[in-house]
């Protein structure tokens, strides 16, 4: 396959199918998550997606309770295909951190349920 005809198979793919192939390449490159900062003050510093306040451990437990990338983009509009794929490489690269989140942040909001 030339380089044109992978550039135009590319473009006919649709959002989701492109977050898929940017995710296949992003595995092979490393483990590194370009995109993904921590911020100390900005949402606890959890990691979230660069320059949002979009937490990594957000989409990881919304993808736990079944939404789908498409739900993901159709909720959150800003998303692009590459934040995505950014989130999932760092989550992959760093579960104990992400699921430490989750708890907590279910904890909390158990707390304040309680009051």
């Amino acid at each position: 396959m030339t380089y044109q005809e992978l550039e135009e198979r590319m473009l006919a793919l649709s959002a989701i199918e492109k977050a898929e192939a940017i995710q296949i390449l992003t595995k092979t490159w490393s483990h590194r998550s370009p995109g993904i900062s921590k911020t100390p003050g900005v949402m606890g510093g959890d990691a979230c997606i660069a320059n949002t306040r979009l937490p990594v451990w957000l989409f990881v437990s919304l993808r736990q309770q079944g939404a789908t990338d498409a739900n993901l983009f159709e909720a959150y509009p800003s998303l692009t295909a590459a934040d995505l794929v950014n989130v999932w490489a760092y989550a992959d690269a760093h579960p104990d951190e992400i699921e430490q989140a989750i708890r907590e942040n279910d904890d909390a909001m158990q707390e304040s349920e309680a009051i």
